[in-house]
């Protein structure tokens, strides 16, 4: 470890920092529908998008109706992005004539785009036509990281409102964060990705020769509008297969600091919007400070192990710290930083593979992604379910002070208590249920590359990423195949909406509920007190996920050893 490592780290946290109250006054104008500068150029837009569909913005939505016309959204997406993926060899912007996708292939990449989760079994530049990158991959970028957005505007609405019977309005809240957020950020910073070498052209590729005089053809393609929302919309997928660590994704290490930067700051600038939304900025900041604690306890694990390097290769006589899987532009400190971000937030991008990190380097995005990736968390969905946590945390601290208890004017029930538990639930369940059943299956067991406890990890791994929706991979495990697609597909979709769905019937009941102002014998929910009882909680319940998944590792190889299936 490096003073100018750590000097990196310290830098990232306080440009971070800095930006989160301009973009939480930003998401707060959009959360409440209030005329931004924008309007005079996109106002047009937005009001010819609303007479088109025959959409009233004005109309209020009940939770169920607003979860209908949000899972009815993501249906027609998800059948739209299959059926072109399957057609792709029929279609224009195909210069490098790749055939359709598999129908189990399209399934997986259909599910992984519409759930924000963009986990990738195939190389970008070795499958997909500049059409899908495109209209299949791009647009789902936009679409999904708006949802997500939209979602958490709701559920803002639930704590904010009084006696109300309506959350807002999913096609006004969509219309407004992609027209008047995602898409003027993404174009300022598409323009800077192409200024600092990224490729944007829908030409399919280029000829060059090497320094030894062979021909060799480089993949090309509008590469700089798709990272720009992989990133912001914390998306992750990536237009080539070694994603943020290829050059043309990825040139320098300014424009990897901006990529992390630009993973995180939506996230950061919607816990400020729900304290603006609630009437206490405070609440907000006491969020952000449980979610930072966790985050640079994580990055302090990771550089420290990558820094130490392979005790195995010092005793062999290789010194210095882990560089295996990892870029030189980028070194330990920035690959390590990345890796936490990543997986911190549901973005899923990598700069280096985590596959090849230390064991413990390698449990902390692990460890980040059983949490429920509510450490920042993806755009919208980071919030969201830290609040399920903190219904959870209000709920003990109610225990413990004998009250009934409340969180932000709104009296906690047991209906609440119960959907939040559900809603958290059933992650370690589909993780831990797809990892026991993958790891004694032979199609399962066909995947990992490695063998023993390692392998395990890779199957763990992909469950996690799956259905913590972020899209990143222990890289050894071999998931191109019908088991691993439909599996994960099946996880992918239902780590995303059994949590969604539960949530808002939260946003609902509390949205109807009347004010209960503080008394003396209420429990503070902005100070030290409280943070820590956040963090506390969010580690043990995450705890649900790891500890078990470490425990399944001897079971799952004893059962294989009864089948005659070792790893």
């Amino acid at each position: 470890m490096t003073f100018q490592g750590w000097l990196l780290i310290a830098a990232f946290v306080g440009i971070l920092l800095a930006l989160t109250k301009p973009m939480g006054v930003w998401l707060h104008a959009l959360y409440e529908g209030r005329r931004t500068p924008l309007h005079v150029v996109l106002g047009p837009v937005e009001r010819g998008f609303y007479k088109l569909s025959g959409i009233n913005p004005d109309e209020e939505q009940s939770w169920r109706r607003y979860a209908v016309h949000m899972l009815m959204f993501n249906a027609a997406l998800l059948l739209l992005t299959y059926v072109l993926l399957r057609a792709q060899g029929l279609l224009p912007l195909n210069g490098l004539g790749y055939d359709g996708i598999g129908a189990d292939g399209a399934f997986n990449t259909a599910v992984s785009f519409t759930t924000n989760t963009n986990w990738q079994w195939y190389s970008g530049e070795a499958a997909m036509s500049n059409l899908s990158q495109m209209l299949g991959l791009t647009i789902h970028n936009f679409l999904s990281a708006a949802t997500g957005i939209a979602l958490a505007f709701a559920f803002f609405r639930g704590f904010a409102r009084r006696s109300a019977t309506g959350i807002g309005n999913f096609w006004a809240d969509m219309t407004r964060v992609t027209l008047y957020l995602l898409l003027p950020i993404c174009v300022i910073y598409t323009v800077y990705l192409i200024a600092s070498g990224v490729p944007q052209t829908l030409a399919a590729s280029v000829d060059v020769s090497t320094l030894e005089g062979v021909k060799q053809t480089l993949a090309l393609g509008p590469v700089a509008s798709q990272e720009a929302i992989k990133m912001l919309g914390t998306n992750g997928g990536g237009f080539f297969n070694a994603n943020s660590a290829h050059p043309f994704e990825n040139p320098s290490a300014l424009t990897n600091l901006v990529q992390m930067l630009s993973i995180f700051i939506i996230g950061t600038g919607l816990t400020w919007c729900f304290g603006k939304a609630v009437g206490n900025t405070r609440q907000g900041w006491a969020i952000l400070a449980a979610m930072m604690t966790i985050f640079l306890i994580g990055v302090g694990i990771v550089y420290w192990q990558e820094a130490t390097g392979n005790p195995i290769l010092h005793s062999l006589g290789v010194a210095g710290g882990n560089m295996e899987g990892k870029e030189v532009r980028f070194g330990i400190v920035a690959s390590a930083l990345f890796s936490v971000i990543t997986t911190a937030a549901s973005c899923g991008a990598v700069n280096a593979m985590h596959d090849s990190f230390t064991a413990l380097g390698g449990m902390i995005p692990l460890f980040n992604i059983q949490l429920g990736e509510v450490v920042i968390g993806g755009v919208g969905a980071g919030i969201y379910g830290f609040l399920l946590f903190a219904i959870l945390a209000v709920f003990v601290a109610g225990l413990m002070v004998g009250r009934t208890p409340e969180y932000v004017g709104k009296k906690i029930e047991s209906r609440e208590v119960k959907l939040a538990v559900l809603a958290i639930a059933v992650l370690p369940l589909i993780i831990l249920g797809g990892t026991a059943i993958s790891s004694v299956l032979e199609a399962g067991l066909a995947g990992p590359l490695n063998k023993g406890p390692h392998g395990f990890s890779e199957i763990l791994y992909g469950f996690t990423s799956a259905v913590g929706n972020n899209g990143s991979a222990f890289a050894g495990l071999t998931a191109g195949t019908p088991y691993y697609n439909g599996m994960l597909g099946v996880a992918m979709w239902l780590g995303r909406f059994f949590v969604i769905i539960p949530m808002l019937a939260i946003a609902g009941s509390l949205a109807a509920k009347k004010y209960t102002p503080a008394t003396a014998g209420s429990f503070p929910t902005t100070g030290l007190l409280w943070t820590g009882l956040l963090i506390g909680i969010v580690l043990i319940v995450g705890g649900l996920t790891f500890l078990p998944s470490l425990a399944l590792g001897p079971i799952a190889d004893h059962l294989a050893m009864i089948r005659g299936q070792l790893f």
